[in-house]
C-alpha cells in the first residue's frame, strides 16, 4: 500500500458481513430441506428483501411448487425472472395479489392448496406507519389474519409469521400492529390443525430501507451521514441469517410458538456508520461528517427481543431461542371490528384504531394521533385505557 502497488481493482468490495460485528450464525439446513422437499409452498411479500431470499432458499430444497404472492408488480417480475432461470427448477407461479384482498387470496389458496405458508408481507417503515395508522392495521393485522385463516381453510400444514423486535414493548404504530399480528396468530393456533409459528428478528442489514444503503448513498454524496441519536442501538442480522431462522423455526412442532435468533449484543448505529465510512477508505468526521437529527415519531433508542412478561429458553436448535409468553390478550373483539371495517371499505377513525391497539398492547401509548399523513389535533388523544392482559 505504501509503495502504491495496490490498485482499487485489487481491493474487494465492501461486504455486508463486515458490518455485523460478530460471526454470522450458521444453521444446518437439512431439517428445512426435509420440511420443504416435495411440498407446495406459498410466500407472501415474495418480492421483498426477506420474501425474495426465502424464495431463493426454498427453491434449493426442491418444493413441489412455489407460489410467489406479491402486490408490487416490479418486485414480483424481478424475483420470478431470477428464479425462472434456475436449471431443473420446480414449477413457479407468480401471483399479483394483496393480502387484504380476501377474494383474491381465497382464490389463490384454493387453486394451489399450499402445505406451507410463509407470511412475509407487511408494512415495516416506522415513521410512515405513524402517519398512516389505518394502512398499518389493515395490512399488518387484518392481512395477517386473512392469510392465516385462509391457510387453515385449505388445511395447510404450517403457517409461519415473520415478525420483528419492534413488536416487543412497542412504542410505534408499526410495532404495535406487528405485536397484534402475533396475537392473532396465537389466537388462531388455539383451535386449529394448521401449526402456527412466529419468528422475530432484528434489523436486517442490506434490506430495502435499511440504514446501510442509506448510509452508503450519503457517503457517495460526500456526507453528512444522518443519525437520529448518538445512543441509538439495534440488533442487526444478515438477510440469509434471517431466512435460515425462519426455515429452521418452521420445522418445530410446537403450536403457537414464538422464536428469536440469538444475535449477541446490540450495535450502536453511530458505530455502524463509522465502520462503513472507514471501510469505504475515508475518515469519520474528517472526510464524512455525522450529524444527529433527533428521534423520529415512534422510534426507540434500543430494541428488545423479549417482552416484559416473556421469558426465553433454549430450543432444540443452537442459536434459536423459544419465547414463553404470559397472559395472551383476547383479540376476538378486534377481529370482529376489523370484519366490520372491511365491509364498510375500512371507514374508521384513527382514534378508534389507536384505542384498540393500546388496549391489546399496553406498552403502546401514542401521544400524537395522525391520519392520512397529517397529524390530528392533540385534543383527540385518548386517555390511557385500563390494561387488559399482557402486550
Amino acid at each position: 500500500l505504501l509503495e502504491c502497488r495496490v490498485t482499487v481493482q485489487q481491493i474487494r468490495p465492501l461486504a455486508i458481513e463486515d458490518l455485523l460485528g460478530r460471526d454470522p450464525v450458521r444453521l444446518n439446513s437439512e431439517r428445512a430441506r426435509q420440511l420443504v422437499a416435495g411440498k407446495r409452498v406459498l410466500v407472501t411479500g415474495a418480492g421483498g428483501s426477506i420474501g425474495s431470499e426465502l424464495c431463493r432458499q426454498i427453491m434449493r430444497f426442491n418444493p413441489a411448487r412455489l407460489i410467489l404472492y406479491e402486490r408490487y408488480e416490479n418486485n414480483l417480475f424481478a424475483i420470478h425472472n431470477e428464479l425462472a432461470s434456475m436449471v431443473g427448477r420446480p414449477p413457479l407461479y407468480p401471483v399479483i395479489g394483496d393480502v387484504t384482498d380476501r377474494t383474491r387470496l381465497d382464490d389463490v389458496m384454493t387453486a394451489h392448496r399450499p402445505q406451507l405458508v410463509f407470511h412475509a408481507a407487511a408494512h415495516k417503515h416506522v415513521p410512515l406507519m405513524e402517519l398512516n395508522p389505518l394502512e398499518a392495521v389493515k395490512n399488518n393485522v387484518w392481512g395477517t389474519y386473512l392469510v392465516a385463516e385462509a391457510a387453515e381453510r385449505v388445511h395447510a400444514e404450517r403457517f409461519v409469521l415473520i415478525s420483528t423486535d419492534k413488536a416487543v414493548n412497542p412504542t410505534s404504530v408499526m410495532g404495535a400492529t406487528k405485536r397484534v399480528a402475533e396475537l392473532v396468530v396465537q389466537h388462531l393456533s388455539l383451535q386449529s390443525h394448521t401449526l402456527y409459528t412466529t419468528v422475530r428478528f432484528g434489523n436486517v442489514l442490506g434490506s430495502n430501507g435499511s440504514v446501510v444503503p442509506q448510509f452508503k448513498a450519503q457517503i457517495e454524496r460526500g456526507g453528512p451521514i444522518t443519525i437520529t441519536h448518538p445512543d441509538m442501538r439495534r440488533y442487526f442480522m444478515l438477510i440469509p441469517e434471517a431466512v435460515h431462522l425462519v426455515l429452521e423455526a418452521a420445522t418445530f412442532d410446537e403450536q403457537g410458538a414464538v422464536y428469536v435468533l440469538e444475535m449477541g449484543e446490540q450495535i450502536k448505529v453511530v458505530d455502524l456508520a463509522k465502520t462503513l465510512i472507514r471501510l469505504s477508505g475515508l475518515v469519520p468526521e474528517k472526510d464524512i461528517p455525522i450529524t444527529f437529527v433527533g428521534l423520529r415519531p415512534g422510534e426507540k433508542l434500543y430494541e428488545e427481543l423479549v417482552g416484559i412478561h416473556e421469558t426465553v429458553e433454549p430450543s432444540a436448535i443452537d442459536k434459536i431461542l423459544r419465547v414463553r409468553a404470559g397472559i395472551v390478550p383476547d383479540v376476538s373483539d378486534l377481529l370482529q371490528q376489523l370484519r366490520h371495517y372491511e365491509g364498510t371499505g375500512y371507514v374508521v377513525s384513527p382514534h378508534s384504531l389507536m384505542e384498540w391497539l393500546s388496549k391489546l398492547v399496553p406498552t403502546f401509548q401514542p401521544t400524537t394521533m395522525v391520519a392520512n399523513g397529517a397529524p390530528l389535533s392533540q385534543s383527540v388523544v385518548r386517555k390511557p385505557l385500563e390494561k387488559t392482559g399482557t402486550g
